[in-house]
């Protein structure tokens, strides 16, 4: 009799579990069934480092889109990250009285549809780098936006400080190990460049390939160091020794079947092989230097051609092509960036310098411009050929179908947030994300009504 009760009992478990099982199945066909469903943003630029996604915008009957929440996470110009219907993001928060006081980061988890508030982490940070120089009033807190492996669920991230950080996102974000890079590889200030000398700490979002987490670090340790993703065990070093750049690092490149790493750093473009055998060795160079070492954009890439461009006073912007024993330069346009990388979609280059710039690919000449956006800005590609933007507190929506032939701006929502707009956007499941560098996130649904 006693052991019929144990049966029934265990049945019932056994139902009650198979039920919330097949609820979530249920669920997530729900979700993933919806049109433009699409994968998760789970790095710097979206899924595949470009700032081009496959989820479609919601016009017209997802707009204006429906504000779902705004949180403030504290100080930084690192971007949020969508992944699994969450939302991860860091910020800085003290007293920035003082030349350089020390405060926390905090690395934390929202539900993306919520604002729930599902974990954090903290840890004990600098304001800015230890060798920071110029324009300290201009930023602070994180720079660089994290990066989650799905496969393992291990979350990345780098402070300012040179905190290279891993989390276990399943286990409530639990620390699995950490290196500070400055103190490991005994990194010094970044060199003078053509006119003065910058120093941002560190800007680089990790990147994740295979079993290796690859950040830069720069100097006589390498411009970049490989980490065993799981346990932080250096795997390889780059052997070119240029100092860490001030973009949002190493964008993955292929050149003529050669796995390959390019690098926007501070003096130079420099692409790194990361097949087996190889790892670490220079594949090409190609100088670019601007006064201050203001080379902040990150590389876009197509094939084994890379977009760079570049404010200050180098105002222009270049299509470069790698071939295995060097770099041409196929042309170069007088219109430029300052920081909003570039998107490359369909022919066409996007880029945003208060207004919307539509470049040929071919040639670089000029299609189209027009509105108005400011110089914080970013902007990402659709599923359905419409460019979102986002800059000067404002978000547009533009028709970048292969038929414009001009600037065609479907709609604008005014005012989505304040402060300065340095992060980068992130769309994921009908949910778009906006930072600004003050640490307020908004999240809004695109999803049709």
């Amino acid at each position: 009799m006693e052991k019929l009760k144990r049966n029934k009992v265990n049945l019932m478990i056994d139902c009650s579990c198979f039920l919330k099982l097949n609820t979530i199945v249920l669920l997530f066909y729900l979700v993933a069934s919806q049109p433009g469903f699409a994968a998760d943003w789970p790095q710097w630029r979206g899924p595949n480092h470009t700032d081009v996604t496959s989820e479609k915008s919601g016009w017209p009957r997802g707009w204006p889109p429906k504000r779902l929440w705004k949180k403030n996470v504290g100080y930084g110009c690192t971007s949020p990250i969508l992944v699994d219907g969450r939302l991860y993001v860091m910020g800085w928060k003290g007293r920035r009285s003082g030349k350089n006081p020390a405060g926390t980061d905090t690395v934390c988890c929202f539900g993306a549809a919520t604002g729930e508030l599902l974990w954090k982490r903290s840890y004990r940070c600098r304001y800015q780098g230890r060798f920071r120089v110029g324009d300290t009033s201009l930023y602070g807190g994180p720079t660089s936006t994290p990066t989650l492996d799905t496969a393992s669920g291990y979350l990345y991230t780098l402070s300012i400080d040179g905190d290279l950080k891993c989390w276990n996102t399943k286990k409530e974000g639990r620390p699995v190990w950490s290196v500070n890079l400055y103190e490991k590889y005994k990194v010094r200030q970044r060199p003078k460049v053509e006119t003065g000398t910058r120093d941002y700490d560190y800007s680089c979002s990790p990147v994740v390939l295979r079993n290796a987490v690859i950040t830069e670090v720069g100097g006589n340790s390498g411009m970049l160091v490989a980490f065993n993703k799981k346990t932080g065990r250096q795997l390889w070093r780059s052997a070119s020794k240029e100092p860490a750049g001030h973009n949002a690092g190493p964008v993955p490149l292929n050149v003529q079947g050669i796995r390959c790493l390019a690098s926007f750093g501070i003096r130079k473009l420099t692409v790194v092989r990361i097949d087996e055998r190889h790892r670490g060795e220079t594949l090409a160079q190609h100088p670019w230097r601007t006064a201050f070492s203001c080379n902040i954009i990150t590389p876009a890439v197509t094939d084994n051609k890379v977009i760079l461009s570049s404010g200050h006073d180098v105002r222009r912007t270049a299509l470069l092509q790698v071939t295995r024993d060097k770099v041409h330069q196929l042309w170069s346009s007088r219109y430029w960036s300052e920081g909003c990388s570039p998107v490359i979609h369909k022919g066409c280059i996007y880029l945003v310098i208060g207004q919307v710039h539509c470049l040929n690919l071919s040639n670089g000449k000029l299609k189209w411009r027009g509105g108005s956006f400011g110089r914080d800005s970013s902007c990402l590609v659709t599923g359905d050929d419409k460019l979102l933007v986002f800059g000067s507190r404002d978000l547009g929506l533009v028709d970048i179908s292969p038929k414009s032939k001009k600037y065609r701006e479907l709609t604008r929502v005014r005012d989505v947030i304040g402060g300065t707009c340095y992060p980068h956007l992130a769309l994921a499941y009908g949910i778009l994300a906006v930072k600004n560098k003050e640490g307020d996130v908004v999240c809004f649904s695109v999803r049709p009504r």
